[in-house]
């Protein structure tokens, strides 16, 4: 019996066999090399999502939580975007230019109370930024990866625009979760270890 359209996918066995010639199937059934760049691209989306599931797993501050757990039902929908050929605007469920709105005042919303940047921020402060700073640095790899699928085989032009919203946003949310604990954010001080080391060895 065929699937509807917003059903959930049924899977009744996880190992199929059908990947160890080295091949894997689209979204749409065809069969491609695991080497094709859209399978990297939504490989890396997968690893994203993951990030941000050991991420939940643990303490995160409340007032990011409901945008986390968004952000991942969102990338799954960018994941089988990325899987099915593009060929332009269609019935599957694509990457929308309303989900890259909602992740602009995402950004937009969580920005405002923070204090301006004025250094370069080092990844880390509490675990919770910590784990963010990892996520953004997935998310800007998926990018290019999407990318990369883009030039060599055509994607849907928002799913990279998207993935490049998230990585800005989980680098925002990196700062609100420092913030929120009231933990002083790690900077980039130019040089500093070079001149450390200079006066360590002058005294």
């Amino acid at each position: 019996m065929a699937r509807e359209r917003d059903e959930p996918v049924r899977l009744t066995r996880i190992y199929t066999r059908g990947g160890d010639a080295g091949e894997t199937s689209l979204g749409d059934g065809s069969r491609v090399p695991k080497l094709d760049p859209r399978i990297q691209a939504y490989g890396v989306v997968d690893e994203l999502n993951s990030a941000l599931g050991v991420l939940l797993a643990g303490e995160v501050p409340a007032a990011l939580r409901p945008t986390l757990e968004r952000l991942q039902n969102e990338l799954f929908d960018v994941g089988a975007d990325i899987s099915v050929p593009w060929a332009g605007p269609d019935e599957r469920l694509r990457t929308t230019q309303e989900l890259v709105d909602v992740l602009e005042a995402d950004c937009d919303r969580f920005n405002e109370p923070l204090p301006e940047l004025k250094s370069f921020v080092l990844p880390g402060g509490t675990p919770a930024a910590a784990q963010l700073h990892v996520a953004r640095t997935i998310a800007r790899r998926a990018e290019l990866r999407a990318l990369e699928a883009d030039q060599a085989v055509g994607l849907n032009p928002l799913a990279r625009i998207y993935l490049n919203r998230v990585s800005d946003l989980l680098f925002i949310l990196a700062r609100a979760a420092n913030a929120e604990a009231g933990h002083a954010e790690p900077l980039w001080n130019p040089g500093g270890s070079r001149r450390n080391s200079a006066e360590n060895a002058e005294s």
